[in-house]
């Protein structure tokens, strides 16, 4: 390859072993005192960047191809499928995948891809791909330089560098009206005059979704053993850590754990729950568990409440039952809360729980050595993940943080985990500064993206001692009040609305 390695003094941090063209370019401007903007430009396309045709693979050894949806697979389902290929006229390749080695995972094969052609430009590796559908197999085009594996790939950096010795604000999480419904990241800055933001957590049936933590008040319960980060004191205090929480519902003599914490009864994306979860107890992110025995509790912060078959407490501001119901969907009370209960769950509280009785919660959260931690009214936690750098040095969780797919089919690890994506990233680096960075991604020969180990290495280089991912692909956005937005986001229509934001404040 032509590139050449070459040290970036960005703001202060010097940045080894990233690439830049021989025009690299890095433009700083200061956002408000003691907030800096750094755009970067790494690397230039290379030679060998092309466009291929990636053919998917059966789930099982014997399934049918035409429908077949698996990116990878083992390597007798990958012959079988070269062998069809070439029975048909075809020239295909087989090309082995490895993940890089993680904190809690060593490095290995992870299975096999099928793959035909090389092409400078997309409409050639389409073409292919019309011809390879016509004969009975499916599949995509792909661009060999967002296969995360090129370190030296071109990308689109945004940092945000806020030096709270300098800077009289504060940085913390905003969401919009309510929890259900998201907001677009320009919308939110500009209904609190915040000067810039990126956004923030996953959010999944138009809520947040993961542990979140807002001045002190448990409004979403965590995803158990998650990374997540903790801001006090307007941001000058940030941690990266793990975290569990506890939600327990007293009545009288009688206690229950509540599942889940401003989210739908009985579905519990990224699994991890209470107990019950089908099919795993385990962490296992963008995938969908259920449960159909769950209590989960309503905040007027959600918003209007789902409603559906069941039993429900509603709650004054003071824990007092003002009406258990027999079905779900009561307005949440100011300053109070409802109880929806489902399966056993709305056993118990038909059963334990009466009008004019008064009840408690009990809300617990602990970090990743079991200490519970002070939700105190300038504390923020954002659950997110998986955390990237820890004391200065690489380490992801992938395993314990569900990046890793359970099972055969390890499309998901290999498209979010190892495969390059738009990437937004928080961190603290050693003078304290907090950092939000926003890399650009599938934008081929501008902008490829990075995978998860190359985004942990980036936050490194940039002087990040803790770092978080947050939430990616096309919901990567930066903005800045007098610029817009700065990146530029994935998706064709621009920024997604999002379940929340982190935001700089004057």
């Amino acid at each position: 390859m032509r590139r050449r390695l070459v040290s970036l003094v960005a703001a202060g941090v010097t940045v080894v072993g990233l690439s830049l063209p021989a025009t690299g370019a890095e433009k700083t401007r200061e956002v408000a005192p003691g907030v800096e903007l750094t755009s970067l430009t790494l690397s230039a396309r290379d030679a060998d960047d092309r466009w291929t045709v990636h053919v998917y693979l059966p789930a099982l050894p014997d399934g049918p191809l035409g429908s077949a949806g698996t990116a990878l697979g083992p390597r007798g389902t990958a012959e079988r499928v070269v062998r069809e290929l070439r029975a048909k006229g075809f020239a295909p390749r087989m090309e082995e995948v490895v993940t890089p080695a993680f904190a809690d995972r060593k490095a290995g094969r992870l299975g096999w891809v099928v793959r035909l052609g090389l092409f400078e430009e997309e409409a050639g590796a389409a073409e292919l791909l019309g011809r390879v559908r016509k004969a009975g197999f499916a599949g995509g085009t792909r661009y060999t330089a967002q296969d995360g594996t090129d370190a030296r790939a071109p990308q689109r950096v945004h940092v945000l560098r806020v030096d709270f010795r300098k800077f009289r604000g504060t940085v913390g999480t905003e969401f919009g009206p309510t929890l259900f419904g998201p907001e677009r990241l320009t919308d939110l800055m500009a209904s609190t005059g915040a000067l810039a933001g990126v956004n923030g957590q996953w959010f999944y049936d138009s809520a947040p979704g993961g542990l979140y933590v807002k001045d002190g008040k448990l409004i979403g319960s965590a995803t158990r053993g998650r990374a997540g980060l903790m801001l006090r004191d307007g941001g000058r205090s940030a941690d990266v850590d793990t975290y569990t929480s506890r939600v327990t519902l007293r009545a009288g003599t009688q206690s229950i754990e509540v599942d889940g914490v401003n989210r739908q009864p009985g579905v519990v994306w990224n699994c991890g729950g209470v107990g019950g979860d089908v099919p795993t107890q385990k962490a296992q992110h963008d995938f969908r568990c259920t449960d159909d025995s769950e209590l989960v509790k309503f905040t007027p912060e959600w918003g209007a409440a789902p409603s559906g078959a069941g039993a429900e407490a509603v709650l004054d501001a003071r824990g007092k039952v003002v009406a258990v119901n027999a079905s779900r969907g009561a307005a949440i009370p100011a300053g109070g809360s409802t109880v929806q209960a489902t399966g056993s769950g709305a056993q118990w509280l038909r059963r334990n729980v009466a009008v004019g009785k008064t009840v408690a919660f009990d809300e617990q959260v602990q970090d990743g050595r079991g200490r519970r931690v002070q939700l105190t009214r300038g504390t923020t936690i954002l659950q997110v993940g998986p955390a990237l750098v820890r004391d200065g040095r690489v380490a992801v969780n992938a395993q314990a943080d569900g990046i890793i797919r359970e099972g055969a089919d390890q499309t998901f690890t290999y498209n979010w985990t190892v495969r390059a994506n738009p990437r937004s990233m928080v961190g603290v680096d050693d003078r304290g500064r907090l950092l939000l960075v926003v890399v650009d991604g599938r934008q081929a020969g501008r902008s490829e993206g990075l995978g998860v180990a190359r985004a942990a290495e980036l936050m490194r280089q940039l002087g990040a001692r803790e770092a978080l991912n947050l939430d990616g692909g096309g919901s990567s956005v930066m903005a800045t009040a007098r610029d817009g937005i700065v990146n530029r986001p994935s998706d064709s229509t621009g920024q997604r609305s999002l379940g929340n934001a982190l935001l700089v404040r004057p």
